[in-house]
């Protein structure tokens, strides 16, 4: 592996130490739903945690727990080996880069959902709670009441809270799918280049 397909892997390894620090500072330092406000009312540390996926979805009971928690596992070596793919096929560093982040994500909540209930007490393996605390309920209001289904109800952006690892995810594919051109140009340019023509004949 060349030098400059380090740097992903490297992002990746920053992204899950940090969100794992992030993650036992707030279990070690936070009550369950204590918040430290830094933006005021509009940007604060919450303690929560959640049984499912990224920013607080969830599915119910413990079969789906272990469920998605094996789903998680699956999705994570899914994602390495696309990774490794990418890199030994030579891609776009951009795309690979994303990849790496995808994948630097789905690793950190695996850790919790694994390991979480074990560590700390409170469920066996593969039952482990993750650990959310950026909340940043930017705009508030009421939805006008000619609003279909939400008229009347209380309006709040941005709802979830999400940690570091559900950030990176978001990142790694809201890049992918705002530069795919860019991404897959370079790809598409070799098998219709006359010298992979020849190489096919």
């Amino acid at each position: 592996m060349k030098a400059t397909y380090t740097k992903p892997i490297a992002a990746a390894a920053i992204v899950i130490i940090i969100d794992q620090v992030v993650k036992l500072w707030v279990h070690s330092h936070m009550y369950l739903g204590e918040r430290i406000e830094f933006l005021g009312s509009r940007g604060m540390l919450l303690y929560t945690e959640n049984n499912g996926m990224a920013f607080g979805w969830e599915l119910g009971g413990q079969l789906g727990k272990l469920a998605l928690t094996l789903f998680r596992i699956g999705a994570v070596i899914g994602i390495g080996y696309g990774l490794w793919y990418l890199i030994k096929h030579k891609y776009h560093r951009g795309l690979i880069m994303n990849m790496a982040l995808i994948f630097a994500g789905a690793v950190g909540n695996i850790i919790d959902s694994t390991f979480y209930g074990m560590i700390f007490g409170y469920a066996p393996v593969f039952q482990g709670r993750v650990i959310d605390m950026f909340y940043f309920p930017i705009v508030r209001g009421i939805f006008p009441a000619w609003v279909p289904i939400w008229g009347g109800q209380d309006f709040e952006f941005f709802r979830p809270i999400f940690n570091v690892a559900d950030s990176a995810i978001s990142i790694g594919v809201i890049m992918i799918l705002l530069y795919q051109k860019r991404y897959f140009k370079h790809q598409e340019e070799e098998v219709n280049s006359p010298h992979s023509e020849v190489l096919e004949e």
